[in-house]
């Protein structure tokens, strides 16, 4: 029998900001098709209860910290994993920080470095150590999660924005250069999704107004609507995708 497009049967993949939100939906989703999940946030114990609810339906999760600002942090769970005989066949960026809201003008040195390290340089360094194992155990999928932002600069989020258009380039010039690994890199960008992490423009009703106006669905999506395109990307299914770039936002950028 042909095998099942979706079937993580075997794999293992890293989710970092797994604690919740998007980043939570994607590990259940991807345990619920047979992957091994390591669910990581800033500190362990936030993602122990996701890991928890996972193996209490069936599936396989472990709880592990890792700072994405950190690049020490990152280097010492791969050393872990490595370790443990758990190199990732699957990587996930989500996490994320944007710790500013207002002119860019207006923004602190700090808020700015926070930004860059998480969203860049974080994610870079993840995709590197995950690669050179990826590279050795015959191949691998790196999902990238930019956002909307990454084709649209949103008032007061300049410095997110940017650092998520530079997740978009960043995903581009990795696949080019892992191809040839049997390595995908491809990237999601969620529009507007009821997270605590977006809690600053869906909970306050004038953005929220102005934004929905913009969405042709016209509703804020739920994470549970963004993790499908994560686990296409992770799986059989999307074996001749790579370097491509997916919105799942409702018509935002139509």
């Amino acid at each position: 029998m042909p095998e099942p497009l979706f079937d993580l049967t075997g794999k293992t993949a890293l989710v970092s900001g797994a604690s919740r939100g998007i980043g939570e939906a994607m590990a259940h989703l991807l345990a619920s098709h047979g992957a091994r999940v390591i669910c990581t946030s800033r500190k362990r114990e936030s993602c122990q209860a996701v890991a928890d609810a996972i193996a209490l339906a069936g599936g396989q999760a472990s709880a592990h910290a890792m700072h994405v600002g950190d690049v020490d942090s990152i280097e010492a769970l791969f050393t872990q994993l490595d370790a443990d005989g758990a190199a990732p066949d699957i990587l996930i960026n989500n996490a994320a920080a944007n710790p500013y809201f207002g002119p860019a003008i207006d923004m602190g040195l700090d808020a700015y470095e926070k930004t860059v390290e998480v969203n860049l340089r974080g994610y870079f360094w993840a995709t590197v150590q995950a690669a050179r194992r990826m590279r050795e155990r015959g191949g691998g999928s790196i999902v990238n999660i930019a956002s909307v932002n990454a084709r649209r600069a949103a008032p007061g989020q300049l410095v997110y924005s940017m650092t998520k258009a530079g997740i978009v380039n960043m995903t581009e010039g990795f696949a080019k250069e892992l191809a040839g690994h049997d390595i995908r890199v491809n990237a999601i960008l969620p529009g507007l999704t009821d997270t605590k992490f977006a809690s600053a423009l869906t909970g306050n009703p004038k953005i929220l107004d102005m934004m929905l106006k913009l969405i042709p669905m016209g509703r804020v999506a739920q994470p549970e609507e963004i993790a499908p395109m994560a686990l296409f990307l992770a799986s059989p299914a999307s074996s001749y995708v790579t370097g491509a770039v997916f919105p799942v936002d409702g018509g935002y950028l139509a």
